[in-house]
């Protein structure tokens, strides 16, 4: 490539996708002269649903920006919490995240979740086509045109994992409201309506029910309910120190 030549610098919170020559500082990069510095970023690892203002020579400019010889650009990490326009904050979470999917569902927030891998495209276009927010490890996925919107998940420990997502979107939190099994809603449900999933033991012992609407999965206090609980407490915790 025979073109400009710009210097680019990564914010620190950015390094993860940076190659590891490219960290310290800001690095010289040449250009073909048409590409936008969108393009230029994500060529050098850096998915643009991690990237938050683009300076150039002390101006920000959008990502079409196409880049200048000898131009500094400064590239900033997402401002969080991260404000996502044009509909009700949504997510949808790849074959990967299965963990935490059930624990946004447990928490009330709305998290579709592909349990086979259906392929970058198929969740790109539901990305789109249902308004969601993508949230993957997958670099590749998360540089589709294709997407709504998208956010790289850092951590591989779902505690972790949830407690990124909720610095990073505050999203609102209703506990117990939704079936941690397929997102649909709960409601209150009688004893007799859930009878046919209940054993002698959990009849005999538990008075008050909620029933998914969509799936039909009934829910109960049970013995895992203390765990269940604290992940709930944690998070509420979690949400209140983004506000």
């Amino acid at each position: 490539m025979n073109g400009p030549e710009i210097h680019v610098a990564f914010a620190p919170e950015l390094d993860l996708f940076v190659p590891h020559g490219r960290r310290a500082g800001a690095t010289k990069v040449v250009t073909d002269g048409v590409s936008t510095l969108g393009h230029v970023i994500e060529s050098l690892g850096v998915p643009l649903t991690e990237v938050g203002a683009l300076l150039v020579d002390g101006r920000e400019v959008p990502v079409s920006h196409v880049p200048a010889d000898r131009e500094s650009v400064i590239v900033r990490e997402v401002v969080r919490p991260q404000r996502v326009p044009g509909a009700p904050l949504r997510f949808l979470l790849d074959v990967h995240l299965g963990t935490l999917a059930r624990r946004l569902r447990l928490l009330g927030v709305d998290a579709a979740y592909e349990s086979t891998d259906i392929g970058d495209p198929a969740l790109a276009a539901r990305s789109a086509a249902e308004q969601r927010v993508m949230l993957s490890r997958d670099r590749g996925l998360l540089r589709r045109r294709e997407l709504w919107a998208g956010a790289f998940v850092y951590s591989t420990r779902p505690e972790d994992q949830l407690r990124d997502v909720l610095g990073r979107f505050a999203p609102e939190l209703r506990p117990w409201t939704r079936c941690t099994a397929c997102n649909g809603l709960l409601r209150d449900a009688t004893k007799e309506e859930v009878a046919d999933q209940l054993q002698g033991g959990t009849q005999r012992s538990y008075d008050v029910f909620a029933q998914c609407a969509e799936c039909g999965r009934a829910y109960w206090r049970g013995a895992h309910h203390e765990q269940l609980q604290a992940i709930v407490e944690r998070a509420l915790i979690m949400r209140a120190e983004t506000c």
